[in-house]
Order: structure tokens, then C-alpha cells, then sequence
């Protein structure tokens, strides 16, 4: 029996040492890796070795730009595209997405007219319609709506980020970091996105850009009012003085509580939101399944002169429907 008890406690201080020695090696390695590991992008570019001007122009490679010698129309439709792509965090270029979108409805088109062509149908206007439609569905429109929804994820992200950034600022402002400094170092402990974003207005105050015209072009490549407000407190704090940090903690328990208000206004909203999304991808969807799946369905009918104008009519109302329910449901608080 002794025996026993013995050899039952011999395991047991066996079991206890591994256990302990693979918790400490665990913790010292979980504590190396995050020691070694760069908090966001630009830290990580850093770490490879990437030079500031690389580094600048790889960050900034999809800034939206004005477009002023555009119309009012595309000018806007331009200008969200490029917002858009800039805040998904894609790492494509614009223009390589644009690329891609249209090398994505060529291949498609071409596909589509083969497969048209071999389920026998003729090479009319109609058909070609419709696999011009089809290609611009899944090629371009699907894409889009996949880098809008990225886009917001991102900027709700970064909605999360900012009161959190504005607490660091004023910890520092308080500890005896001036402003350059304070930035500085929320570009070393903040995840991205906002943590690129303050290490792209820190590389630009370094190559001699104004502080204040820095924060404002980071708050339009966003257009979030939290950092404009937070670009109007600095402009006024330099130009009348004050206490920097108590006026970034008040504008941190503002942004904090209107972000608490908008959260309720959106789950008030939530019914309306989800339609309108569903509203606007349902159509595109069940129109690229039903092609794939049954593309008689629409090419039996494709030359009747009714069903062409008539998709442009629908195309139109379509347009039209999105735009009202975006307008619905673009609450302002």
C-alpha cells in the first residue's frame, strides 16, 4: 500500500513539473513572439527594413484625390470608389483594381458568350445584353460591394480606436510629450487602422508638413467627424492656448458618449439596414446564380424587344431604389 502511495505521488510531481516547465516555456516564448511582433503594418515595414519614402508612398498609394476636373456626378462616384478601396485595406493599388474589375468582366464576357453560344443560342444584341450584364454583375458590382463592406468594417474599427488613442494622447501630453511626440507614440502601441494612419501624419510632419493640415488630411482620407473635431480642438487650442490634455479628455468622453447614442440609434435601426442590404445584393446574386444555373432561362427571351428595353428600365429603377435606401438609412448623430 505504501508502495502504491509513493509511486501515485512520484506521477503526480512528474505531471506537476511538465506541467509548470511547458507553462513557463510557453510564457516566455508567447512573451518573445509578442515582444518581436510589430504592432501594426507600418511597424512591421519598419522592422523589414523598408525606407521612410518607401514606406510613405506604400501607405499612401491609394489616398482619394479630388477629381476636380471631373463632373459633379462622376466626380462623387469617382471619390467614393477611392475612399472606398482606401479604407478596406486592400493592398492592390486603385488602379490595379480597376484592372482587375475590368480583366474580371472581359474573362466573364468571354465565358458567358461561349457558354450562351454552346447552349445554342445566337450571337444577337439580346444575348450579348445579357452577358454584358452578367459579366458587369459578378466582375465588377459583386467586387464593389465586397470592398464597401470591408471599407465599413474598417471604419467601425477605427470609430472603436479613436477615444482609445485619445486617452494615450493625453496620458502622454501629461507625462511631458509634446504633440510630435505623443503621436509618435501612438503610432508604436496602436493596432492598426489608426495606427498607420497617426504613423502617416508623423511621417508627413517630418517632411515638413504642418501639423494641423496633417491631422486634416487623415480626418478627410476617413471622413469621420471624431477626427475632425479632434483637428478643430488642436486649431483652437494653438491659437487661444488652454490645458491641451483637458480638452482631449473632454472630447474623449464626447466621442464616447455619442458613440454610445449612435450605437442605440443603429440598433433601433438594425430591421432597416439589413433590408436595405439585402435589397441591394439580392437582385445582383440571384441574377448571377440563376445565369449559372439556368441560362435559358434569360437567353430564350433575350432578343424580344421588350426584355431589352425593359433592363434598362429595371437597371435604372435598381439604381434608383439603392440610392433612396442608402439616403433611408444614413442616420446622423
Amino acid at each position: 500500500m505504501a508502495t502504491e502511495i509513493i509511486r501515485i505521488v512520484f506521477l503526480l510531481a512528474i505531471f506537476a513539473a511538465a506541467f509548470l516547465l511547458f507553462q513557463t516555456v510557453g510564457r516566455v516564448v508567447a512573451e518573445r513572439r509578442a515582444h518581436l511582433t510589430a504592432t501594426n503594418r507600418r511597424m512591421t515595414m519598419i522592422q523589414m527594413g523598408t525606407t521612410r519614402d518607401d514606406l510613405y508612398g506604400e501607405l499612401i498609394k491609394n489616398r482619394p484625390r479630388e477629381h476636380s476636373a471631373l463632373p459633379g456626378f462622376l466626380r462623387r462616384i469617382a471619390v467614393g470608389f477611392e475612399h472606398s478601396v482606401y479604407a478596406s485595406g486592400v493592398s492592390w493599388s486603385i488602379s490595379q483594381v480597376l484592372t482587375a474589375m475590368a480583366v474580371g468582366v472581359a474573362l466573364l464576357l468571354v465565358i458567358a458568350l461561349a457558354l450562351a453560344l454552346g447552349a445554342g443560342a445566337e450571337l444577337s444584341f439580346g444575348t450579348v445584353q445579357i452577358c454584358l450584364i452578367f459579366a458587369i454583375a459578378a466582375g465588377a458590382l459583386l467586387p464593389y460591394l465586397v470592398l464597401q463592406r470591408l471599407a465599413a468594417r474598417r471604419r467601425k474599427t477605427i470609430e472603436k480606436q479613436f477615444p482609445v488613442a485619445l486617452d494615450i494622447f493625453v496620458r502622454a501630453l501629461r507625462a511631458g510629450h509634446p504633440v510630435a511626440s505623443a503621436i509618435d507614440l501612438l503610432t508604436q502601441e496602436m493596432e492598426d487602422p489608426i495606427g498607420s494612419e497617426f504613423g502617416i501624419v508623423s511621417d508627413e510632419v517630418t517632411y515638413g508638413a504642418d501639423l494641423t493640415q496633417a491631422l486634416e488630411s487623415m480626418a478627410d482620407r476617413w471622413q469621420l467627424e471624431d477626427m475632425r473635431m479632434f483637428v478643430v480642438s488642436l486649431t483652437v487650442q494653438q491659437e487661444t492656448g488652454g490645458n491641451l490634455a483637458e480638452i482631449l479628455e473632454n472630447l474623449s468622453n464626447v466621442i464616447r458618449e455619442r458613440a454610445s447614442l449612435y450605437m442605440k440609434v443603429r440598433a433601433l435601426s438594425s430591421e432597416g439596414r439589413m433590408t436595405a442590404w439585402m435589397l441591394s445584393i439580392l437582385p445582383v446574386v440571384a441574377f448571377v446564380m440563376t445565369f449559372l444555373g439556368s441560362p435559358d432561362f434569360y437567353l430564350d427571351v433575350a432578343d424580344d424587344p421588350i426584355f431589352i428595353f425593359g433592363w434598362i428600365f429595371l437597371l435604372i429603377l435598381y439604381a434608383v431604389g439603392v440610392y433612396a435606401m442608402r439616403k433611408m438609412i444614413d442616420l446622423k448623430v
